[in-house]
C-alpha cells in the first residue's frame, strides 16, 4: 500500500519508519516546511536525517505531497482547536482524490466530525482515527465491536503525560513544576505542555467519543475544563492518606461531558489492567447488557461539566493516577 505521511513528530516519523515493515512504502513524506515524494518509494531514513539536520524532510512543497500517488493519507500534524486547520483541509482534499485518511490529528475529529463524515459521504475513501484515541488501546474498535447502542459507559487512562507527573508527584513528594521539568527532559512530556497538564487532550478524547456515540455535533467548546497544574504535593497526600489515588478525569454520562482532576473512590487494583494505567494509559467499556449504568460520581475534587443534550447514555473518563 502506497502512504502519505503528513506530520514528521513522534508518530508520523514513527509510521513513515515502521512502514516498510509491514509491506508499505511511503511515497510522500511532509513535515511543516517541506516535503519529498518519490512514487517507487522515498528513502524513509535520510528524509528524516535531513530534518534532524535542520533541512526539513525533502525539497518540495507540502502541497505538492498532499497530490502525490498514494493510497492512504495519514494525517499526524499537530492539533489545533475551532476549524481544526490545516488538518482538516489535509484530509478532505485525499478524500476528494478518493483516497483514504487515517487521522492522528485530533482536531477534525473532535472540532469537525460532522463535516469530516460529510466528506467521507461523498468519497470511496474511508476515514480512520482511532490513533487520536489512546493511540494504541483500541477503544473505537472495541465500541465498534460491541455496537454504540450497547455501549453505556467507556472509562480510560488515556493521558500518559498526566499519568506521569501525577504518580512522580504522588510517589516522590515533589512539586509538579519539578516533575514537569524532568518529564520534559525525559521526553514524557512536549516542550509545551499544556494541551496535557490543562486537561485540553482528555477533552478532546472525550468530544471524539461524545461524536462516534452521539449526534456527531460535539466541539471542545461545550467544556469547562480543568487540568492538573494547580494540585500540589500535599492534595496528593491527603488523597492517598484517604485510601484514594489522584487522576485527571474526563467523562461523557448521561449526556453530560466534562475535564477534571480529583480523588479515586478506590485505590487502584492489582491488576494487568490498573498496571497499565500506572505506567501509561488503559480503558475499559461497560455494555448495556450488564444490565448497571456507570456509579455516580460523588468523589471530593474539582469539577467542570456542560451538558450536552442528545447524547446515548454512556460515560467516558481520561484519567491519570
Amino acid at each position: 500500500m502506497r502512504l502519505g505521511v503528513v506530520g514528521c513528530g513522534a508518530v508520523g516519523s514513527a509510521v513513515a519508519e515502521l512502514a516498510g515493515e509491514y509491506g508499505h512504502r511511503v511515497t510522500a513524506l511532509a513535515d511543516s516546511a517541506s516535503a519529498t515524494i518519490d512514487p517507487e518509494g522515498i528513502d524513509v531514513g535520510t528524509a528524516l536525517d535531513r530534518k534532524a539536520e535542520g533541512r526539513g524532510v525533502g525539497t518540495d512543497g507540502i502541497d505538492r505531497a498532499l497530490d502525490a500517488e498514494y493510497d492512504v493519507l495519514i494525517e499526524a500534524t499537530p492539533t489545533t482547536l475551532g476549524d481544526a486547520e490545516p488538518g482538516f483541509s489535509h484530509a478532505r482534499r485525499a478524500l476528494e482524490r478518493e483516497c483514504h485518511v487515517v487521522l492522528a490529528n485530533k482536531g477534525p475529529v473532535a472540532e469537525r466530525y460532522a463535516d469530516l463524515r460529510a466528506a467521507e459521504r461523498e468519497s470511496t475513501g474511508t476515514v480512520l482515527f482511532e490513533a487520536a484515541v489512546g493511540g494504541a488501546i483500541p477503544v473505537l474498535s472495541t465500541i465498534a465491536d460491541l455496537g454504540p447502542a450497547n455501549v453505556t459507559a467507556v472509562r480510560g487512562v488515556l493521558n500518559g503525560t498526566a499519568n506521569f507527573i501525577l504518580s512522580r508527584m504522588s510517589a516522590e513528594e515533589l512539586d509538579y513544576e519539578h516533575v514537569l521539568a524532568e518529564a520534559q527532559d525525559l521526553g514524557v512530556a512536549e516542550t509545551d505542555p499544556t494541551f496535557d497538564v490543562e486537561g485540553t487532550d482528555a477533552a478532546l478524547k472525550c468530544a471524539i467519543l461524545a461524536n462516534v456515540l452521539g449526534n456527531g455535533e460535539t466541539t471542545l467548546a461545550e467544556a469547562d475544563v480543568t487540568g492538573i497544574t494547580d494540585l500540589t504535593p500535599s492534595a496528593l497526600d491527603l488523597a492517598t492518606g484517604d485510601g484514594r489515588t489522584v487522576r485527571l478525569v474526563g467523562e461523557v454520562v448521561d449526556g453530560h461531558w466534562h475535564s477534571e482532576h480529583r480523588p479515586a473512590r478506590n485505590p487502584p487494583r492489582r491488576s494487568a489492567q490498573s498496571e497499565r494505567a500506572r505506567r501509561g494509559r488503559a480503558s475499559d467499556c461497560d455494555g448495556g447488557a450488564r444490565g448497571r449504568r456507570p456509579a455516580p460520581v460523588t468523589e471530593p475534587g474539582i469539577r467542570s461539566c456542560a451538558g450536552v443534550p442528545n447524547r446515548p447514555r454512556l460515560a467516558f473518563s481520561a484519567t491519570a493516577s
